[in-house]
């Protein structure tokens, strides 16, 4: 009797502590040991080289061709690693017929490396008997300062005849440098993304009669730290109100912002005075703000001097997010045309570095809003979140938290091994009722016997 008593004891404690485990495991808005939103890869001390872009976790090493007939293929969802000299290089695509289809290049120049005006990237679309496809190429250009630089090439539905059928194409990707430029091989980060056609006959296909407009109402709360990253694949997630981090002369930190369908974006940007090391300098592109799309095409971007002094810079709202902007002619609606993470990337110039301390971080204030919807999605055929768009709970709950999306990736890694220890904790538990039920029938019955 003693040891069936220690044995129902024993089983009484284990269950409840596995039915405790697997309880808080499941409940919903448990904690999950989620990363804190501290430092990032783009963090950086004070002084010593700056950090440099992250590439997309397991990215895929390709070697681009110098012409169509050798081109590799590449594929949407992937993230490739390739590297680009000046001149052009050649991938293969194999799309279908009900897709707009994005191509994006970002290069990377390494920090100090000799960059102008003249200098840029092109994203071209072709088909297999090599002419582009409408709205390409996608181009982009350096200013005086070696930051990651992307550009766009794209098929679009219901553009023309020619680039809507389903087959073979070309992506172009060209870099140009002036003779007085930076020469080496760059490393380039290539993804492919397919959106999905909307269901025939919901989708409008008239473009919107509106544009950007002026500055927007920016929130004036007290700001929460936010480190941001050193690009696209790190960057920090902000959501509505004030964020503050600093940047050194020549860094770019990214962050990025969930916009759902029928929502506007409201962006400024402020660094505070520096140390100076000269009782004056300047330089003319002192503090950079770009917003790109989801598909990481450039939406707008503005610039202001920085002469050691406190500069701020303020975008134009947005249009709301729509599918019909894809049709407009304006170029800062026509990106905004699908739900997703938008990037904010934020710039200080190299030349600050000329006349202020460097190892002394400039404080920077990031101020979002947004404003509208979110309204309801066009009826796409596929779901918008397998292909890298659309704004779900998660992506909120990134924002609020402040996660990068190895950071949000890893939380819903630990959420799900959670719910198998769950699973685990009651199956565990049943077997434990199940054995305790058993010894005492066979106490019972021992007591019975005589």
């Amino acid at each position: 009797m003693d040891r069936v008593r220690q044995a129902r004891r024993t089983a009484l404690a284990t269950g409840a502590a596995l039915g405790l485990l697997a309880w808080s495991a499941w409940l919903p808005g448990t904690a999950y040991a989620i990363p804190a939103a501290g430092p990032s890869a783009g963090a950086s001390g004070p002084g010593g080289a700056l950090p440099e872009y992250r590439p997309a976790d397991g990215a895929k090493p390709v070697r681009g061709a110098p012409s169509t007939a050798d081109a590799p293929l590449l594929e949407a969802g992937t993230p490739y690693e390739d590297t680009l000299a000046p001149g052009e290089r050649v991938y293969r695509l194999g799309l279908d017929d009900a897709s707009t289809v994005y191509v994006s290049a970002v290069l990377r120049p390494p920090a100090g490396a000799g960059v102008g005006y003249g200098d840029g990237l092109e994203v071209e679309v072709m088909t297999s008997g090599g002419r582009a496809c409408p709205r390409n190429p996608g181009r982009a250009s350096f200013g005086y300062d070696p930051v990651p630089l992307g550009a766009v090439g794209q098929r679009r539905l219901a553009e023309d005849a020619e680039c809507q059928g389903a087959g073979t194409y070309y992506a172009k990707v060209t870099r140009t440098a002036g003779k007085d430029s930076d020469r080496a091989a760059w490393p380039v980060e290539l993804l492919v993304m397919r959106e999905p056609a909307p269901a025939a006959g919901t989708a409008p296909a008239a473009a919107p009669s509106v544009r950007p407009s002026a500055s927007p109402s920016l929130p004036g709360t007290d700001p929460v730290a936010r480190t941001g990253g050193t690009g696209f694949n790190d960057a920090r997630a902000v959501g509505p109100g004030v964020w503050c981090d600093d940047l050194r002369p020549g860094q770019t930190r990214f962050y990025r912002v969930p916009l759902d369908w029928g929502q506007q974006l409201g962006i400024g940007a402020e660094v505070a005075k520096a140390r100076m090391t000269k009782e004056y300098g300047s330089a003319s592109d002192g503090l950079t703000v770009a917003l790109y799309s989801p598909y990481r095409g450039l939406v707008d971007a503005e610039g202001t001097p920085y002469d050691g002094k406190q500069a701020a810079v303020t975008l134009p709202k947005t249009a709301p997010v729509a599918y019909e902007n894809r049709f407009s002619g304006v170029p800062e609606v026509e990106p905004v045309r699908v739900a997703g993470w938008y990037y904010v990337a934020v710039t200080l110039g190299g030349k600050v570095g000329e006349f202020t301390e460097d190892a002394t971080p400039v404080p920077l204030t990031l101020r979002m809003d947004v404003t509208g919807g979110p309204a309801r999605a066009p009826a796409y055929e596929e779901g918008l979140a397998a292909a890298g768009f659309g704004v779900g709970a998660a992506d909120r709950a990134a924002a609020k938290e402040g996660l990068t999306a190895p950071e949000a990736a890893a939380a819903r890694d630990d959420a799900s091994a959670m719910r198998v220890v769950a699973g685990a904790g009651f199956g565990a538990g049943a077997v434990l009722l199940l054995v305790l039920g058993g010894w005492t029938l066979l106490a019972r019955r021992g007591r019975a016997a005589p």
